[in-house]
């Protein structure tokens, strides 16, 4: 079969790989999309992403949905109780899999387990290969069968809707509130959906792209602002709450400015590598709430739940491309001058 290998900076690949057969207690997808990541991004052009290194040839990808093919042993007694989805049945896969034994999972924060593995993340040695080949095995338990209103194409969003998700909760409740998001890319849009959905009553996006500013338009946003204008007449003068979404240590500063005496700021987005200025200052003076989001958990039920009922995620896909020509995808997904997210397709051609 086939898969899309990271083999070093700049370096991928579409190579040929042994098809994986389920081993106990897991499931064979056959995968029919998958999304580019931001993090998929930075593996190719930079050889690692935030503070994790490429250091091995790594299959990339874990926004994955597609069709259960098979059972190993004791997942298919699983399946056949209906504790499983049964073979034929479209899902969406779960990319986590925490320990269920260090501190944070019996605390209850599965989402940052230090012993977690994650479809295609470089964070440890050997890697956990990802889910961009054509037929990939997972514990049964990642797996999620579609709301029957479902497309396969929009489920694929489920994974970045589900971190979009957590950082608005980590942000608090945004009900009636003014909430900014800076960066307005695939993720970024997803967290002005979020932010709506959670009720928030005006949410402003800011970027640097016009056309990513009109993805966020699509996705919700009340008001768009260019990240270099800042004596705009649409940027707001002071908001409830703020998620930095961009990655950079300029969106973060233009939150902790922004945000009111007492409001919360959420870091999403994963600055460089080593240290990021920022003015520390404000956190101080201002009592603002500084908080981490990372990943997800539960709330990738709840993503599913959502795009079920809401088509106008569809409008956030700019492209779905061949496997085959996968590097094609990943620069048309870095040119976020022309795309939000770029989905890569398994079906055999």
């Amino acid at each position: 079969m086939l898969g899309c290998v990271i083999h070093g900076r700049g370096d991928l690949r579409v190579d040929e790989l042994p098809t994986p057969s389920p081993g106990p207690g897991e499931a064979l997808v056959a995968v029919r999309y998958g999304g580019v990541c931001g993090s998929d991004l930075h593996y190719w052009r930079h050889g690692g992403v935030g503070d994790f290194t490429l250091r091995e040839p790594m299959i990339l990808g874990h926004e994955i949905v597609g069709t259960v093919l098979a059972y190993g042993t004791g997942a298919d007694a699983d399946a056949d109780a209906g504790a499983t989805p049964a073979p034929g049945t479209e899902v969406a896969v779960h990319p986590a899999t925490p320990c269920g034994a260090c501190p944070e999972c019996t605390a209850g924060h599965r989402n940052v387990c230090r012993d977690t593995r994650y479809l295609g993340s470089a964070a440890r040695t050997p890697h956990v290969q990802g889910g961009f080949a054509a037929q990939v095995a997972v514990p049964a338990a990642q797996l999620r069968p579609l709301p029957p209103s479902l497309p396969l194409r929009r489920a694929a969003l489920a994974e970045p809707l589900s971190v979009a998700l957590h950082a608005v909760r980590r942000a608090g409740d945004v009900r009636g509130k003014h909430v900014l998001v800076t960066g307005a890319g695939p993720i970024g849009c997803l967290v002005v959906a979020a932010a709506k959905a959670a009720g928030a009553a005006h949410v402003t996006a800011t970027d640097l792209l016009p056309r990513a500013l009109e993805y966020a338009v699509a996705a919700g946003a009340d008001a768009t602002v260019r990240a270099d204008e800042p004596s705009s007449s649409g940027r707001p003068s002071e908001v409830d709450a703020a998620v930095e979404a961009s990655g950079v240590a300029a969106g973060l500063d233009t939150c902790l400015r922004l945000v009111r005496r007492g409001g919360v700021v959420v870091q999403l987005g994963m600055l460089p590598p080593g240290q990021s200025a920022f003015p520390g200052n404000l956190v101080v003076s201002r009592e603002i709430d500084l908080r981490g989001a990372f990943r997800f958990d539960e709330e990738f039920d709840d993503a599913l739940q959502l795009l079920a009922t809401a088509p106008h995620f569809d409008h956030l896909i700019s492209a779905t491309i061949p496997l085959a020509e996968a590097e094609s995808a990943f620069t048309l997904a870095a040119d976020r001058t022309k795309s939000c997210k770029v989905l890569l397709d398994f079906t055999p051609h």
